[in-house]
């Protein structure tokens, strides 16, 4: 054998060897997500560990480590033991909160751990590494955009918001600018917290003030729940039609049968969480760049797409 041809396959084996440890290394990814204190982190959690099953079978060398809160004092101490005990490589987040959580994910971020944050951006978006999102301003725009396919001049709806949160004042802005000068009045808009029972409580009192509702933007599918109950408790279901948001089953259920109180959805994905799962991953296991922002859609769901959207399984 020639020194060129004994050259190029010791450098070809040293490659195989390189590839081969670098497949055995174990990874450990923590992921750090609120508990499933309502239906939305419910089927967040379910998704993970979905996500979980599937990614860990797919690479025998990466070790996937869910850890929920019930707050964000809770959390931040979670992030300290994943760095402390497990020794993460890198960090999955959504967190509770923006602000409180900031600090406690840069400290992960000093110890050199790759960062994907999701959903609820940090205070600081320098620290992550990729965020992961679905599109508030896409659903406000769509959910707007339903609307005026239904409805037009002189009619009215009402609105029922989430937190005052960024999120929140995404969505609420793009609908409002996308209804402007279509001649939809919006009677009155109020928070209930993403909340079935705030939701409830919020409509009973729309009900009782307005006689004339056309249409109602719940904007979360929580809210929905407790809208459609108070519209049906007060009899009045073929008066109006409500849009929610998020891709709830009960909800798509109700729009795959062709409910005509909930005609429509807008999607705003807990899957979002296996998404991001996903590209940490492929940061470790892709000769591909994955830093930057993966921001996902918000179809409108109808009763013709509804059912690939239906997880039967999750429990939201």
């Amino acid at each position: 054998m020639s020194l060129k041809a004994l050259a190029l396959g010791l450098l070809a084996t040293s490659v195989l060897t390189g590839a081969a440890a670098a497949q055995d290394e174990q990874i450990r990814i923590g992921v750090s997500i609120p508990a499933a204190t309502h239906g939305f982190m419910g089927g967040l959690n379910w998704h993970a560990a979905e996500a979980e099953k599937r990614l860990e079978a797919a690479h025998p060398n990466i070790d996937l480590i869910i850890v929920t809160a019930d707050g964000p004092e809770d959390q931040a101490s979670d992030l300290e033991d994943l760095v402390s005990v497990q020794q993460i490589d890198a960090l999955v987040v959504l967190p509770f909160e923006s602000e409180p959580l900031t600090e406690p994910v840069r400290a992960v971020k000093d110890t050199g751990a790759f960062i994907t944050v999701v959903d609820r951006g940090l205070t600081d978006p320098t620290i992550q590494d990729v965020y992961v999102s679905g599109n508030n301003t896409e659903m406000g725009e769509n959910s707007a955009e339903y609307m005026m396919t239904r409805l037009g001049e002189g009619d009215n709806i009402v609105i029922l918001r989430g937190i005052p949160t960024v999120l929140d004042t995404e969505r609420f802005d793009a609908f409002m600018a996308k209804i402007e000068g279509s001649g939809i009045n919006v009677l009155d808009d109020e928070f209930a917290n993403w909340n079935r029972d705030d939701g409830f409580e919020v409509m009973q009192d729309f009900l009782s003030r307005f006689p004339d509702i056309d249409g109602v933007w719940a904007q979360d599918d929580d809210i929905t729940l407790g809208v459609v109950e108070a519209i049906r408790q007060a009899g009045r279901e073929d008066e109006m039609f409500v849009v929610g948001g998020a891709g709830m089953k009960e909800i798509v259920r109700g729009v795959m049968e062709g409910d005509p109180l909930v005609p429509v959805d807008v999607l705003y994905p807990p899957a979002q969480i296996a998404t991001a799962m996903d590209v940490t991953v492929a940061h470790f296991t892709s000769n591909g760049p994955v830093r930057g922002e993966y921001i996902l859609g918000s179809p409108l769901i109808t009763q013709e797409n509804a059912e690939q959207f239906y997880f039967p399984d999750s429990p939201f």
